[in-house]
């Protein structure tokens, strides 16, 4: 719990210094809501027993509550985040980080706004926190799903079948491109052809010169969808640019994102290590971010179909937590699980009303501090405890101290003491403490 809360408040100063607010929504929506939503996925979501009255399911993730609590309220600008916990039917992987009830951290941007300016921002927001977080390089992977619109048209796949094709080309990071391939033409009913001609594009990658190289290209200039896209992918290029991050931003056309509601960009974030000189993916636990942006989604929730478009990432806490707790074991670091700033212990015995005046005063002042439940500890067990929790400070009474109006600071580290007068004695905790 101490890595993940220092997570969380990495995570949450990034949020807020980019001025968002949160909100929290309930654990369970209306099932209906939920399963008209998902598309492939929706046999993952969590039903609630009928007992009458609405039927409800649990939350699959915070973007569709969202959407729901953006059209109910009629709030059509908002920048927000939330943090909470959501239930997937998954098979539990716990050295991947994958979990039935897992913990999401969005941040989303709502609103009508001048193209990609929000999109990049949200980029930004996922750079920022997975570079604070120092768990290990990683890269961020761009697409849109109106180029892979576009793909899927000029290469003959019936729009009807568009949604089942992203959602198997949304393995292409797990499996290989023949088996991907494979499954379009056996369960998607795919032609051949057509597979052949989405893997010449899926297995690109790059920069803006191949943004440049797909606008020239003469089969995808067709689709007036995906050129549009690649001009803004071109734009948003421009401003991770001068955000400082597109270094670590390539456009790969392989990317899908399964779910249905995603209609532009679309982004994930993975680990990279170094392999024979080359950067390879991680396998071992997947994407530790992802987002994009959906459109439509506020509408199909709005009695008036009114369309408030939104754009938003979800850092993978899960994931990066198990990544922060592998790598903590491997070093053999020590966490400290406590605050405790100061013990206040006795030198000799029947001081415990002492220690309680003592340790009521630097509790008042504001200062972390504990004592052992026992009348009569002895002292050497009490600075043992202050050496297996790390409390740095210990402050020891006693009969001597008492009749010259002082107390003794002890440096646990150092072991060094010192006779500090009562009336200065959290002048003197406080001083040390900020050094």
């Amino acid at each position: 719990m101490a890595i993940r809360e220092k997570i969380f408040s990495t995570i949450i100063s990034c949020f807020k210094r980019h001025g968002a607010v949160t909100i929290d929504t309930p654990v369970f929506e209306l099932k209906e809501l939920l399963l008209d939503t998902y598309g492939e996925e929706s046999k993952l979501v969590y039903d609630l027993k009928d007992q009458g009255g609405e039927l409800l399911s649990l939350r699959y993730d915070l973007t569709v509550p969202f959407a729901r609590y953006l059209a109910m309220n009629k709030i059509t600008n908002f920048k927000r985040y939330h943090i909470a916990k959501v239930y997937r039917r998954d098979n539990p992987v716990m050295t991947k980080g994958r979990y039935r009830e897992f913990c999401q951290c969005d941040f989303d941007i709502a609103g009508q706004y001048d193209p990609m300016i929000p999109d990049a921002e949200c980029l930004k927001v996922m750079h920022e926190i997975l570079s604070a977080l120092q768990f290990g390089d990683f890269h961020i992977r761009i697409n849109d799903r109106r180029i892979l619109s576009g793909i899927f048209t000029v290469c003959g796949v019936p729009s009807n079948k568009f949604e089942t094709a992203c959602s198997t080309l949304d393995k292409l990071d797990k499996v290989t491109w023949e088996e991907v391939k494979n499954e379009m033409i056996r369960e998607k009913g795919v032609s051949p052809e057509a597979a052949d001609c989405i893997g010449e594009y899926v297995q690109l990658h790059g920069g803006l010169c191949l943004i440049e190289q797909l606008l020239q290209d003469p089969k995808l200039s067709v689709s007036k969808l995906a050129m549009e896209a690649l001009e803004e992918m071109k734009l948003l290029f421009e401003y991770l640019t001068l955000f400082g991050i597109i270094d670590q931003v390539f456009l790969d056309l392989s990317l899908a994102r399964g779910l249905d509601y995603y209609s532009g960009v679309i982004y994930e974030a993975a680990l990279v290590h170094q392999q024979d000189g080359h950067l390879m993916e991680s396998c071992h636990v997947g994407s530790v971010a992802g987002g994009g942006r959906y459109d439509g989604l506020v509408a199909t929730f709005d009695t008036k179909q009114r369309k408030v478009p939104c754009v938003g990432v979800s850092i993978g806490v899960e994931r990066i937590f198990s990544i922060i707790e592998q790598n903590t074991e491997m070093s053999k670091e020590k966490i400290r699980t406590v605050e405790t700033q100061v013990l206040v212990a006795a030198a000799q015995k029947n001081f415990l009303a002492g220690r309680m005046k003592l340790i009521t005063e630097l509790w008042d002042a504001g200062i972390k501090a504990e004592m052992l439940y026992k009348e009569n500890p002895k002292l050497l067990n009490q600075l043992q405890y202050c050496e297996e929790t790390g409390i740095p400070l210990v402050v020891i009474i006693g009969q001597q101290e008492l009749n010259d109006g002082v107390v003794k600071l002890r440096d646990v580290i150092t072991r060094k003491e010192i006779s500090v007068p009562k009336e200065n004695l959290i002048e003197e905790i406080k001083r040390r403490l900020e050094k």
